[in-house]
């Protein structure tokens, strides 16, 4: 019986070997330049050759202002796109695709002297800053600085754009009546609300070739009442799913509410928006093993699985999973002695 999660998976031009992808993860070792280093090359090439379908590299701010930290990789100058391009090429060589997750911080900048810019004026907790309301003019410059990532982001060859739309980033803090009280066409109600997602969607959708397909990664609620929960993010997706080909479900992030965790405490909000949007999704949140991997995909609850911890503390993890699986895979040839047997 063939493994599920080790099925091809074709996403507009984006052809996977495998339906396992590596989860944005901050590394925090950017330079202010926001230029990528030999860290990112050593800890993205290692994952590829660990056999992973899908990188989705970390949160790419799209302005110097968008950094969550002073350490956070940048797509907003043209001397990003080369470091970027190195890896990239690296990753193709071994038959992995990678995308980029772009993304502006918003309020939860934390970069010492940067100009902080939200929704509205209100500070993530009280050791931040309190930010300053967007103009209509600054809004169209955000937008634009999405639309002029993206461009990079192709340049760099990346296969695949990530929207981060989570988190109680900038895109975010916009979706959430929590955080937006704007009382013009951006604020109030939800069709307000989602009208800057939707521009820099559309913005980063016309700058990039039609078959690199874009993913946007939504928090399903805020755990907080009164935030968005599973049918409003569900409303919002089926309002953008014209422009958007996967839907990464995560959650929470906005405020700081408790959280109860357990193994894939996520995969309930990816089944959902699949089933009532017709979007494919890829399931995040404490996945771990390999039988949890197969059961999401072999019971159609999302067409991916991204990976996050997991293949921090074992980069390989693909490999072992196809061992379990009993799946057959094409091990690098320079590692093909370590085949498990």
């Amino acid at each position: 019986m063939m493994s599920k999660l080790f099925t091809p998976l074709q996403i507009k031009g984006l052809s996977l070997k495998n339906r396992i992808g590596m989860s944005p993860m901050c590394m925090y070792c950017a330079g202010e330049d926001g230029l990528a280093t030999d860290w990112h090359f050593v800890h993205y090439s290692t994952r590829a050759v660990g056999g992973v379908g899908l990188i989705l590299q970390e949160a790419t701010a799209v302005e110097k202002r968008g950094r969550i930290t002073a350490n956070d990789l940048g797509l907003w100058d043209d001397n990003q796109i080369a470091p970027l391009k190195h890896i990239v090429d690296f990753v193709h060589s071994v038959e992995c695709k990678i995308g980029v997750q772009l993304g502006h911080a918003g309020r939860k900048c934390e970069v010492e002297g940067e100009h902080i810019v939200a929704p509205s004026a209100m500070h993530w907790s009280d050791s931040y800053p309190v930010p300053e309301e967007l103009t209509m003019a600054d809004i169209q410059k955000i937008v634009q600085a999405f639309a002029e990532a993206g461009k990079r982001a192709v340049k760099a060859g990346f296969d695949a754009l990530e929207i981060h739309a989570a988190h109680g980033y900038l895109i975010h803090e916009f979706l959430s009546p929590l955080s937006n009280k704007r009382t013009d066409k951006y604020g109030g109600g939800i069709e307000n609300r989602v009208r800057f997602l939707r521009e820099v969607l559309e913005a980063v959708r016309s700058n990039v070739p039609e078959d690199i397909p874009i993913f946007m990664r939504v928090s399903a609620t805020d755990y907080v009442e009164g935030g968005l929960d599973i049918d409003e993010i569900i409303a919002i997706v089926n309002m953008v799913k014209d422009l958007v080909d996967v839907v990464d479900c995560s959650s929470g992030g906005l405020l700081s509410p408790r959280i109860d965790l357990y193994p894939g405490y996520q995969i309930g909000f990816a089944e959902a928006v699949k089933r009532e949007t017709g979007v494919a999704t890829a399931a995040v949140g404490l996945i771990t093993s390999p039988e949890m991997a197969e059961e999401i995909i072999g019971n159609q609850r999302a067409d991916l699985v991204l990976l996050g911890r997991a293949l921090l503390r074992q980069p390989y993890w693909p490999l072992y999973a196809a061992h379990f699986l009993k799946a057959d895979v094409v091990y690098p040839k320079q590692y093909e002695r370590g085949r498990y047997q």
